[in-house]
């Protein structure tokens, strides 16, 4: 897998925004079959200059949705939580 298919996309809310400023972790949607040490090596491959300190990962789950009689799923994705060492960071545009 190349690195643009393990980093899916940036995750942009509001605990991602308190995290980047206050801790320097980023928060991204990533491919499901995609490891730590592949995140890591994505991160740091995409984003030239910057060293992974730490990744966390999740599962998150879909959710059940419903549209009139139709009820269905939303699709389960996964989650990395990427730490940077100090004074590195990433400019995602926001």
């Amino acid at each position: 897998m190349s690195s643009h298919q393990i980093i899916v996309r940036p995750l942009h809310t509001e605990k991602s925004v308190d995290d980047m400023r206050a801790t320097n972790t980023y928060h991204f949607e990533v491919s499901r079959r995609a490891s730590k040490s592949q995140i890591r090596h994505a991160v740091e491959e995409i984003f030239p200059g910057c060293k992974v300190k730490g990744v966390r990962t999740m599962r998150v789950k879909g959710k059940m949705r419903r549209v009139g009689w139709n009820v269905g799923r939303t699709s389960e994705w996964k989650k990395a939580i990427v730490q940077l060492r100090t004074g590195d960071n990433i400019d995602i545009g926001y």
